[in-house]
């Protein structure tokens, strides 16, 4: 190569990264001008507004530029009370926009426009508003460790329109749904988002390059913002709420509730978020499964108090919230009954005081008390009841403390406690967690340390730890880490730490391509590694050895498949054995695929089988999940869902016989040698009357059954023999119906009328009847069902309109007196 050849390429290598690195900028400007959110722009102002323009590919093709007759031209102002954004979205076919209707916070199949704030300019939080060409609102907290929580709502106003050369979109955004320092002089990240759905290419202002993991440090620049007079962020929500509540056992019965939800801005960076007498009735549903297993089957939360902004109380991964007015187990004697059997315990109150420093402090505090909750139980044989209390007053506390520092890293302290009144079980934990990465973001190195003490009849310490380090830029990306939870580690009482007392290692390396070739536009191929071990005996747990890939190809299916090897017997602890009781499980492979089809088609399903086979004679199991979806215009869609599940000759746990009267003699542990079956149907169809109204309904049946064939007597190797004695039936057929019919009106910015109607069943039995239809008669009947008619309204209240209207009341220039 010549000389001055070789110069130029460099040169050009030089230039490249130069300008890949640069950051974008957009220079805002202040306005004391009435902006009215009516997509029309038609104020004077926006005319001298800067515009940020020149949008890149995120996918399918990283970095390319937007087309002209797409392209997309967006201005920002300010002022003392919110920030505004006015989008033009050019599309030269704007027939073709995608624009369905959705409820609040749904993606759906549209077109899409966001834009990302981060009013630290720390690289690690954004504040995420998007809108559909429909109108519709969705609004995400994004921080690096957590990813996007679409469970935080913001009160905000936005206006869409549809044009001859595409669509507009103008938004409002108040302070008081941002976080930022109180510097006079701000300089916050900023992004733009655009979605063209049809094509399913996304687009940002600052290119997101895929070969950098991180999204948020990859945010531009907005500069101008300067001297804000933020007003009293103050808000009110008080909520009523009517249940009429009915069953065959009952006469129907009304119950009125209600209470108030305050929101209050102690300064821009820290708010306080409290309820007084929450009111919970409302919550989606969970799917309850027939749990054959030593543990507690988890639920997600849909409490929105508990899924809100709650980024900073996840750290360290010691808060499960759905302990917090947990129904605790009640137990009884063999000849006791409890009458009235709560599905809940009541919250008094519960308040969350969170927000970050200039200097990246974040701090955060969540407190809740459940009230006193006792249950009538009666004797069965004299008729007699007594009060028993089966939840004590409780406080329930998460204290966090989180220091990001370099963009890209952040060190955190949590502490979680839970006091009951009086001589009842408590408990704190305290963890210490460090996410560390390169200041390329090439290299990350993350991990924490937790210590556990329950003071209960016996005391218990124990510790949980693991570290981790990781590759996260390019096409190869590799990582390795440990973990070790001693046996007495224990966080249940606020988290979640079912098995305890093993180590383990794990590795995983991939490849995935960052730019689409001819066929495919993208590909991801995984290999990964897991072996754990008892910590005092140093058997093999599990020792799990797989591969997967998953690819886009050009007409937007996506495909997957993976192999799972187990090749090892491995050593299963399971406590209602006993501590140091253990069984042997056989080596095992499987394998599993999926398709899903291209959501922006009319029609599309997805297709979810496995298998898996084990070194042992007759022993396997699949499972099957089929779900076509049909979008019948841009108002209605229904999405069925069908799974079935098999279990042929599994070796699990059935229940332990005491063969004497002594005590000390251990009681035999008796597996049931069975066939375990599922059946799951679901349906689940929404009509949305415009974006700020809409109908939903979710229905599910659930059927699943054991049955053992024989019994078999754990031996103290870990093997089994035939048991012959007698055994008491350990069958169980269980199944649940759960239907929701809901109607939503957000009738002005953060106010809502919700109105519902729920039924649902269970049956649960020793006895099989391997009978759909009549399973299904058996839940669908008057006996059976519960039902429930509840009426709620939500009303926000911003302190700053009740001071402004009395202010405007009182400074209104009286009426001239006509004189004759």
């Amino acid at each position: 190569m010549p000389k001055y050849s070789y110069y130029s390429v460099c040169l050009l290598f030089l230039l490249t990264g130069t300008l890949f690195g640069q950051k974008k900028s957009l220079q805002t400007q202040f306005t004391d001008e009435k902006i009215t959110i009516d997509g029309k722009f038609d104020e004077p102002v926006w005319e001298k507004a800067a515009i940020a323009t020149d949008f890149v590919m995120i996918a399918p093709d990283n970095g390319k530029p937007i087309p002209p007759e797409r392209k997309t031209e967006v201005k920002i102002l300010y002022s003392n009370e919110a920030i505004y954004v006015a989008a033009k979205l050019y599309d030269n076919q704007p027939d073709k926009i995608s624009r369905e209707l959705a409820s609040r916070d749904s993606f759906a199949t549209a077109d899409h426009f966001g834009v990302e704030l981060n009013g630290y300019n720390d690289g690690q939080q954004e504040f995420r508003f998007f809108v559909s060409a429909a109108g519709v609102q969705i609004d995400v907290l994004y921080t690096e460790a957590n990813g996007e929580d679409m469970s935080w709502d913001a009160i905000w106003d936005s206006k869409t329109q549809i044009t001859d050369f595409g669509w507009v979109v103008e938004m409002k955004i108040p302070y008081a749904a941002l976080r930022f320092s109180t510097q006079k002089k701000q300089t916050w990240g900023l992004n733009f988002y655009r979605e063209i759905r049809r094509d399913n290419y996304q687009y940002s202002w600052n290119l997101i390059d895929n070969k950098i993991k991180s999204e948020s440090l990859q945010a531009g620049i907005l500069n101008g913002i300067e001297n804000i007079k933020t007003p009293t962020r103050l808000f009110l929500i008080p909520y009523s709420s009517y249940y009429l509540n009915a069953n065959n056992n009952q006469k129907t019965i009304g119950e009125f509730k209600g209470g108030l939800d305050i929101k209050y801005g102690i300064n821009d960076a820290f708010t306080l978020d409290a309820i007084l007498i929450p009111d919970f009735g409302q919550t989606k549903f969970d799917n309850v499964e027939l749990n054959l297993g030593p543990y507690q089957q988890l639920f997600n939360e849909n409490r929105a108090f508990f899924t809100e902004g709650t980024d900073l109380f996840n750290k360290g991964g010691l808060l499960y919230s759905r302990r917090i007015g947990e129904t605790p187990k009640i137990t009884v004697a063999d000849n006791e009954t409890v009458v009235d059997r709560p599905t809940s315990i009541k919250l008094i109150n519960a308040l969350k005081i969170s927000g970050r420093t200039k200097h990246g402090l974040g701090i955060g505090v969540l407190n809740a008390v459940s009230e006193n909750t006792s249950v009538v139980v009666k004797n069965n044989d004299t008729g007699q009841t007594r009060l028993q209390t089966i939840a004590p007053l409780t406080n329930y506390n998460v204290f966090v403390l989180d220091q990001r520092f370099n963009k890209n890293s952040s060190i955190a302290l949590i502490n979680t406690n839970v006091t009951r009144n009086g001589d009842y079980r408590d408990a704190n934990v305290s963890a210490l967690e460090w996410d560390l990465n390169s200041k390329a973001n090439s290299f990350q190195a993350q991990g924490n340390f937790e210590f556990s003490h329950v003071h209960d009849v016996v005391k218990k310490e124990g510790i949980r730890s693991y570290v981790e380090f990781n590759k996260t830029k390019g096409k190869i990306r590799f990582g390795a880490g440990a973990n070790i939870i001693t046996q007495d580690f224990d966080d249940n009482d606020l988290g979640v730490a079912f098995q305890t007392g093993f180590y383990n290692f794990y590795s995983n390396i991939s490849y995935r391509i960052l730019k689409p070739t001819k066929k495919i536009n993208s590909f991801r191929i995984n290999l990964n590694s897991y072996n754990e071990y008892h910590k005092e005996t140093g058997f093999l747990k599990e020792g799990n050895y797989n591969t997967n890939f998953n690819l886009t190809t050009k007409k937007n299916i996506d495909y997957g498949l993976g192999i799972n090897i187990n090749p090892f017997e491995s050593y299963e602890f399971d406590p209602r054995i006993g501590v140091d009781g253990f069984s042997i499980n056989p080596a095992k492979y499987g394998v599993w695929s999926y398709i899903s089809t291209n959501y922006a088609k009319r029609f599309a399903f997805d297709f979810n089988p496995s298998y898996t086979l084990y070194n042992e004679n007759g022993r396997h199991l699949f499972d099957i999940s089929v779900s076509p979806r049909y979008r019948f215009n841009d108002h209605l869609l229904l999405i069925y869902s069908f799974e079935v599940f098999r279990y042929d000759n599994d070796n699990g746990y059935a229940t332990s016989i005491d063969t004497d009267a002594n005590p000390s003699t251990p009681d035999d542990v008796i597996f049931g040698y069975r066939n375990v079956v599922s059946y799951s149907n679901t349906l689940s169809g929404k009509y949305t009357l415009n974006n700020k109204m809409n109908l939903n309904l979710s229905v599910r049946h659930y059927w699943s059954y054991s049955e053992n064939k024989k019994y078999l007597l754990l031996l103290p190797n870990g093997r089994f023999a035939d048991y012959l004695s007698p055994v008491p039936n350990q069958d169980q057929d269980f199944s649940t119906w759960n239907l929701d019919l809901s109607y939503s009106w957000w009738f002005a910015p953060g106010s809502q009328i919700t109105m519902l109607y729920r039924n649902n069943s269970s049956y649960f039995n020793d006895i099989i009847q391997k009978n759909y239809s009549e399973n299904v008669k058996s839940l669908l009947n008057n006996e059976a069902l519960n039902h429930v008619f509840s009426v709620s309204i939500k009303y926000y209240i911003d302190y700053n309109s009740i001071k402004n209207h009395n202010l405007s009341k009182t400074f209104t220039k009286p009426k001239e007196r006509i004189h004759f």
